[in-house]
């Protein structure tokens, strides 16, 4: 199972865009609010999750996303239930996937020393340790990180490459019309 954490302030399409690649490749994939059931997006939008975060099961995980935007970013990190998560998914070798400013998360656990990672430009010296890449999409090991929203579509077919093939993902791409 895929989880998408939502928090107050999370960026609309960083998430969800993702997660509509996802399922149309498939793949479980579940929302979870981390400030509850319905979470406000920066924009004012808001989602109703599929699950709380006390409703979040830490043993059925193949991947983590941590979509950006403010505050979300900021109460994503500040939750202790997801910084467990990230631990869980650390250890057992799921992936990792952090967008725009969400990536920072990850850097100020130490998480991306001496990976290849991206982040949303003025974030950079938050990833404490990683080789920073000119790229927009970035996959290092379990960890896929992205610059921000204009290549979430992008980053919802890397988590899709890397779950389900390379082939699957194409073949996503291609029913989007996406280049």
């Amino acid at each position: 199972m895929v989880y998408v954490f939502l928090a107050d302030g999370f960026e609309v399409i960083e998430a969800l865009a993702p997660v509509d690649m996802m399922k149309r490749a498939g793949i479980d994939v579940k929302t979870v609010g981390v400030t509850g059931k319905n979470v406000t997006a920066s924009c004012g939008v808001t989602v109703t999750s599929d699950m709380t975060i006390d409703e979040f099961n830490f043993y059925d995980v193949e991947a983590v996303v941590l979509p950006g935007g403010m505050p979300g970013t900021l109460n994503l990190e500040n939750n202790d239930a997801v910084q467990n998560a990230i631990d869980n998914a650390k250890n057992t070798n799921a992936f990792i996937c952090a967008i725009c400013a969400a990536p920072s998360i990850l850097g100020h656990k130490g998480l991306l020393n001496g990976k290849n990672a991206v982040c949303f430009p003025g974030f950079e010296n938050a990833l404490e340790g990683a080789l920073l890449s000119d790229e927009y999409v970035v996959t290092d090991g379990q960890f896929i990180t992205a610059k921000g929203a204009g290549v979430c579509i992008d980053f919802g077919l890397e988590i899709v490459k890397q779950l389900k093939g390379g082939e699957v993902s194409d073949e996503v791409r291609k029913s989007i019309q996406s280049r």
